[in-house]
């Protein structure tokens, strides 16, 4: 008699009873959960190919069945009764099905719980505009955009509509009312979804990732019509989102990209995260661009003005913190370990210098 194929169910439990953020299960290997940015193997025996074979089907949608078939990849929602909802990919490799799983939050975190600096409140609360949240993949975009989503529907009576792949937080309505559209479930692409929005009547509207040319071009058109409009992107620091977007469009147009990004852009968040030093998890280092005349020049002709993290170091006035300046605060307040600060720091050397010279370290 053979055994029967592992489950994903326990699996799953045991990822939210960890509280941890993804569940990876592969052929050769004990699934693991990611818990605080670092994976934890489960104690079970190592998955076979009958495993995730099993595993696949019991959590692919009956529609997408084919596309795996032809394509070795899938991307879909799943929702466990007593457990929660999860975003899915499941691939195929060396011949072999995986999965991996990430846990979707009911409700958003708050301000303060995460750590975020106060002034991304105040881009929350802009009538109009572009907003931007960026960093690697894993960095906490999706985390900080749904509690800036969470502080308009607490505050504000406006239509917001959400377009994502896949939701990963849920929304009741407040203050607001809030519509949840995800891609391929409720909408065929971000760029459709966004062409409809607009004649939603509404007020926000979250992207949940500029990928393209045209939801790049749709976001734009959003905000300059007076729309708040959130967006992420997957680069680095204020300077680098800034020339990703000029370089979504050609030669001929990057000028007045430039000039449309200057005026309807309010600000840039970049995140990053970092071990806490008490063992805690990690806490968030962010970066914070606010739109003013002079960044507003440097984007339209950057050999206008010093460089944009200059511009942002110089910015205090108006709330805005470089990534270097925020871990300086973080080891000041013993909530980072200098080894840990220095290790994702823009420059080190720099940043041991001003340590220094304040007596935070010897």
């Amino acid at each position: 008699m053979t055994d029967q194929p592992q489950s994903v169910i326990p699996f799953l439990h045991a990822l939210a009873s960890t509280g941890g953020s993804d569940l990876h299960c592969k052929v050769g290997s004990a699934p693991r959960v990611r818990v605080d940015g670092r994976l934890r193997k489960l104690q079970v025996p190592p998955l076979t190919p009958e495993d995730t074979r099993n595993m696949v089907a019991q959590v692919l949608p009956e529609d997408l069945v084919a596309q795996f078939r032809d394509t070795h990849e899938a991307d879909f929602a799943f929702s466990l009764s007593g457990v929660g909802r999860f975003r899915v990919n499941a691939y195929v490799a060396r011949g072999t099905e995986g999965l991996v799983f990430r846990r979707v939050a009911v409700g958003a975190q708050s301000f303060e719980e995460l750590g975020l600096p106060p002034v991304i409140a105040d881009l929350s609360l802009e009538p109009r505009g572009l907003v931007l949240v960026t960093g690697p993949t894993g960095s906490g975009k999706t985390t900080t955009l749904a509690s800036m989503i969470d502080l308009i529907n607490s505050y504000r009576e406006v239509n917001i509509v959400t377009i994502e792949d896949p939701i990963e937080v849920l929304h009741q309505d407040k203050k607001s009312i809030i519509s949840q559209r995800e891609v391929r479930a409720d909408t065929l692409d971000f760029t459709s979804a966004l062409r409809a929005a607009m004649r939603q009547d509404p007020d926000v509207i979250m992207v949940g990732e500029m990928r393209d040319i045209e939801t790049v071009r749709a976001a734009l058109s959003a905000a300059e019509t007076g729309h708040l409009v959130l967006a992420t992107l997957h680069t680095v620091d204020a300077q680098d989102t800034i020339n990703r977007i000029v370089d979504f469009f050609t030669p001929h147009e990057q000028e007045q990209v430039r000039a449309t990004l200057a005026q309807t852009l309010r600000g840039i968040v970049s995140q990053r995260l970092v071990r806490r030093g008490d063992g805690g998890g990690r806490t968030l280092v962010a970066e914070v661009m606010v739109n003013t005349g002079r960044t507003a020049e440097a984007i339209v002709d950057p050999s206008s003005q010093p460089p944009i993290v200059d511009l942002i170091a110089e910015g205090e006035y108006y709330k805005m913190q470089t990534f270097d300046q925020h871990l300086f605060q973080l080891v000041q307040d013993g909530v980072v370990s200098l080894d840990d600060a220095v290790a994702i720091a823009s420059r080190p050397h720099d940043l041991m210098v001003e340590l220094r010279g304040a007596g935070v370290i010897a």
